[in-house]
């Protein structure tokens, strides 16, 4: 069954710009710019203001299927995204677990990339580069912690899913054997400062 019209919307706080340009949506805030694209939803954005004067992000699906209505708030959610990334700013965690031989991580490149080595007593160096915009340091408070800042959720989650797959074990009973780099904890930069 389609529905002839299904539509939702979203505020926008005072401190970002919205640039909406044929499905192109861009966000402008105190952290930087950010920009998505949803050209390959069947969706129509456009910004509004209500009675008492706030701008709002609205998105329509005219004759839409269930799929169709169900990506709307999808696509809100990807725009709230950007909007707390271009004001917060998002902070992912990571802890070196090791039973026996204790990983080293330098930071490489201008914290741009990571250098893991002694992983299970390897010589081999494993190195990681972060994605655009992603930076990576050190925890000064917390022993065996990395942390990952940037504005963009995907890319800095993408960073850590890249260094927690270097270090997978091989060959062993990863029940018994947990070595490896996870993530701790996620959430915004602003929060914690």
């Amino acid at each position: 069954m389609k529905t002839i019209l299904s539509s939702d919307t979203m505020d926008i706080p005072d401190d970002v710009k919205i640039i909406i340009k044929a499905k192109l949506i861009e966000a402008e805030g105190p952290r930087g710019k950010l920009c998505r694209d949803f050209k390959h939803l069947n969706l129509d954005f456009q910004l509004i203001k209500d009675e008492s004067g706030k701008r709002k992000l609205k998105a329509e699906a005219w004759f839409g299927s269930r799929k169709t209505s169900a990506a709307i708030r999808t696509a809100l959610s990807h725009v709230q995204n950007l909007i707390n990334g271009v004001t917060k700013g998002y902070r992912t965690k990571m802890r070196f677990v090791y039973a026996h031989f204790p990983i080293n991580a330098s930071i490489a490149n201008g914290n741009k990339g990571i250098e893991i080595r002694n992983f299970l007593g390897e010589k081999k160096v494993r190195k990681v580069d972060m994605l655009e915009g992603v930076s990576i340091f050190r925890s000064e408070k917390v022993k065996d912690e990395l942390v990952l800042d940037g504005n963009d959720i995907e890319l800095v989650s993408r960073s850590a899913a890249l260094i927690n797959q270097k270090c997978h074990v091989k060959n062993k009973d990863i029940r018994k054997v947990l070595d490896g780099v996870y993530v701790s904890e996620k959430g915004t930069i602003a929060t914690e400062d």
